[in-house]
């Protein structure tokens, strides 16, 4: 059975207090549960914990390896991109080059130079 992934904000989840958890008993949060797929338990009002049905333990691991799976070669490339940018620095004459360049004014004839060069 496969569940769609709800992103709600934890004060919008079914919430239940903590003294329901020992009144109620386990079936009784678990019915709860079973209702809304997670509720949060609070104390004083305030978010403690968050319990969720396997299903929708399983719908978060699955769209987080999904994620995961998407990104990694963005990142990939992302690294492949930054790794030939910094190439320069191991070419021999990069110290020299850099040390000539920081001594020398910068001539900008009135405008701003911004980019991924001089």
């Amino acid at each position: 059975m496969t569940l769609a992934l709800r992103i709600d904000p934890i004060d919008q989840l079914p919430q239940t207090p903590a003294t329901d958890v020992k009144r109620l008993g386990w079936r009784g949060v678990m019915k709860s549960v079973a209702r809304s797929g997670m509720v949060v338990v609070t104390n004083h009002n305030e978010p403690e914990a968050v319990i969720l049905s396997v299903q929708e333990y399983t719908a978060i691991k699955r769209a987080l390896h999904e994620a995961a799976n998407r990104s990694e070669p963005t990142l990939d490339a992302l690294r492949q991109r930054f790794d030939e940018r910094l190439s320069v620095l191991q070419e021999v004459d990069a110290g020299q080059r850099l040390r000539t360049l920081m001594q020398s004014p910068a001539q900008l004839d009135g405008k701003v130079k911004a980019g991924t060069g001089y």
